[in-house]
């Protein structure tokens, strides 16, 4: 499938972007419902050798940990991983798992000639308490676990910290994407997206059916074909129900190399793809975080012409990697609702609308 200015990557996920893995961990009772049961997780996004990172957060109630060091003015220029994870506040709790995991392997800020070090391990929370056991959230071993576990190779859905997502009236979770650059100042940079949906905002457009992200024209691209009028009323019966639950957190990631002003903006350019799959987004009830990470692994062609001294020498780059954050988050997020599954009664979208998956 042909986005923009380039195509997918081989795994159309974040670990396209060349030194970066993710690993979830979760726990999911088969009969959890809403208030009992076991429904929760989260997921970790481990840079192997260190990313330049920045984050922007857009929504009125975040749940976050070590943003402020993020700032491009402050002195730390890079993290060991980033922490997405259910459990609201009290999910902050698995970072020290993860910090745990990567001390263990002296990955961190060296502090000494002894190799203590301090892993750096900015997070950020999902509200998914009520979907479950509200007293069962991740903890440090949930972390460590997310630590251990990850690959190359991403799962999508209901999985890690998407366990107890919910996408206004469906079942949210991970999804991810990316795309490879084609001709122009970031010829041949990967940029990518993971994301936990988990808005107060719909995901899908009430005429239509179809998930924001996915115009009528383009829905053959995803597999997909307009919902029939009985499956989209029978959704919008249910939208008139609510929901409590919010926020959508992700990381935007590029091989290209940035530095941390830069990466500030893609993280801001990531929002608008989070604004065009999910309305309305960046609610007071929302915590909406995005994090942008750069590794640097990939070389890119001589500037074709040179940049006025005014701006960074980065600046055609940044601009190029910047209009694809917004394609692969948008991406991400259908990605997260067509490929989440039911969970503690909360509908799939292919529950809702399975006429949208009919030859």
């Amino acid at each position: 499938m042909t986005q923009g200015s380039g195509i997918p990557g081989p795994r159309n996920a974040l670990t396209d972007v060349a030194g970066l893995l993710v690993g979830h961990h979760h726990e999911r009772d088969a009969d959890a419902e809403l208030g009992s049961g076991r429904a929760t997780g989260c997921t970790v996004i481990l840079a192997e050798h260190g990313a330049t990172a920045a984050v922007d957060v857009r929504g009125g109630g975040p749940g976050t940990r070590e943003t402020d060091l993020l700032d491009p003015s402050h002195s730390v220029q890079t993290v060991d991983a980033v922490l997405l994870t259910g459990g609201s506040a009290y999910g902050l709790a698995a970072a020290d798992g993860v910090m745990r995991w990567l001390e263990e392997r002296g990955r961190g800020i060296p502090m000494d000639t002894a190799g203590h070090v301090v892993p750096i391990v900015p997070g950020a929370v999902i509200f998914d308490l009520p979907v479950g056991d509200w007293a069962v959230r991740p903890t440090a071993d949930h972390g460590y676990l997310a630590a251990d576990a990850a690959r190359a190779e991403v799962r999508r859905g209901s999985v890690g910290a998407g366990v107890g997502a919910r996408a206004g009236i469906l079942k949210g979770g991970v999804g991810t994407a990316s795309i490879v650059l084609g001709s122009g100042p970031a010829e041949g940079a990967t940029v990518a997206a993971l994301v936990v949906a988990n808005p107060v905002g719909s995901v899908f457009d009430p005429a239509t059916g179809l998930p924001w992200g996915v115009s009528a024209h383009a829905a053959a691209e995803w597999g997909l074909r307009v919902p029939d009028a009985a499956d989209l009323a029978a959704a919008l019966d249910l939208g008139s129900k609510g929901t409590v639950l919010n926020t959508t957190i992700g990381v935007v990631a590029t091989d290209a190399p940035l530095s941390k002003a830069a990466c500030r903006r893609v993280a801001v350019a990531g929002h608008d793809g989070l604004a065009r799959a999910i309305r309305p987004a960046h609610s007071p009830l929302d915590g909406d975080t995005l994090f942008a990470l750069s590794t640097g692994t990939h070389d890119l062609p001589a500037p074709a012409s040179p940049v006025p001294a005014a701006f960074p020498p980065d600046l055609p780059v940044l601009d190029a990697v910047c209009a694809a954050a917004a394609d692969v988050v948008t991406r991400a997020i259908v990605d997260a609702v067509l490929t989440a599954t039911a969970v503690a009664g909360i509908p799939g979208y292919r529950d809702l609308f399975p006429s949208a998956f009919e030859a």
